[in-house]
């Protein structure tokens, strides 16, 4: 397999390992606002990153340049990338439209400035944008390494102190456009039940109050991330929580109000996606008016109160998870049977 960087065929099989620091040619490269404020982007931005390292399209540690006063959980994410240095982009440099002079050091900038506001970045994987902005041609890195394979080897997890074999629900995005209505999270949640004990980000309805567990925000990246990791399976809205799923293997029932699923889930092997429809332009970041609040919200109201759509899409999941676990378990006792365990 060749990966294609700035014109120029790189084999993949001579990429650079993890924590070697050998190039074909040393350039100091600065990326202003890479990579942006949420936790979603930030994983797959930080992908990309470590990919155009591997096949050498970038030094070893660029210096990503970010804004200040980012969520606590999105400094967490950016301190776990060791192979990259931090720098503060001062807020009046916030915009392209303020040039940003990075030092004599720098001989490279990649300006990513008010990246969501990128027509191509509307419409087109995340992952694909970010490395093309990296000098690295999409098409042909492999699909492994489009999937957000960097972060798990990076965190220590720590196991959560909840019931085995629970469902996280994860009904809130950083944007209130992508939010899950309460009526649907609240039938999530009592179809999630029947599977297992069931664990929500969100407010649990009163109803549910004794059977659902509220999960308090996470104080670290390893609190959340040992969520993830030990988690059944992920029921979640369009958010940063179905691409932490993605990085630690679990698999993840995904809605997208806004975008196609492929421009976010194309490379997950283990997730699960359901475009729901809309009236809203696709790849809409920002609402332009509080009209677009009422019509992301009808986008999960497809046939108005009733939601055998959303029952279909809990059956679909519940299937398709259930096959792979079986699958896995049978493997797992294979491996078990022919290396058995010395008295």
């Amino acid at each position: 397999m060749s990966v294609v960087q700035n014109g120029r065929t790189i084999s993949a099989t001579n990429a650079i390992p993890h924590g070697r620091a050998e190039m074909t040619a040393l350039v100091n490269v600065a990326i202003l606002n890479g990579f942006g404020r949420a936790m979603g982007d930030a994983i797959v931005g930080l992908q990309a990153l470590h990919v155009a390292i591997l096949v050498g399209a970038m030094p070893p540690r660029p210096l990503l340049f970010r804004l200040p006063g980012l969520p606590g959980m999105v400094e967490a994410i950016h301190a776990a990338a060791d192979f990259a240095d931090i720098k503060t982009l001062a807020w009046e440099f916030a915009t392209p439209d303020r040039p940003l002079d990075p030092g004599e050091a720098v001989t490279r900038v990649i300006d990513i400035r008010d990246f969501a506001f990128d027509p191509e970045f509307q419409c087109r994987s995340m992952i694909d944008f970010f490395l093309q902005r990296l000098g690295v041609a999409p098409e042909q890195v492999p699909a492994g390494w489009r999937r957000n394979s960097w972060l798990a080897s990076r965190v220590r997890t720590i196991r959560p102190a909840l019931p085995s074999g629970y469902i996280l629900v994860c009904p809130k995005a950083s944007m209130r456009l992508r939010d899950m209505p309460e009526e649907i999270h609240a039938q999530i949640l009592r179809r999630a039940l029947a599977l297992g004990p069931v664990v929500t980000q969100g407010t649990v309805p009163d109803a549910l109050r004794r059977d659902v567990i509220h999960l308090e925000p996470c104080a670290t990246l390893a609190d959340l991330c040992g969520v993830v990791r030990h988690a059944r399976w992920i029921i979640s809205t369009d958010t940063g929580m179905v691409h932490l799923a993605d990085a630690f293997g679990v698999g993840c029932l995904a809605f997208f109000p806004t975008h196609r699923p492929e421009w976010r889930v194309r490379d997950y092997p283990r997730t699960l996606s359901c475009e729901l429809p809309t009236r809203l332009p696709r790849g809409i970041e920002f609402a332009r008016d509080p009209g677009d609040y009422a019509l992301a919200r009808s986008g999960w109201f497809p046939c108005g109160d009733d939601l055998e759509w959303l029952d279909r899409a809990m059956d679909q999941a519940r299937d398709c998870f259930g096959a792979r676990e079986r699958l896995e378990n049978a493997v797992r006792r294979e491996d078990q049977a022919a290396n058995p365990v010395p008295p």
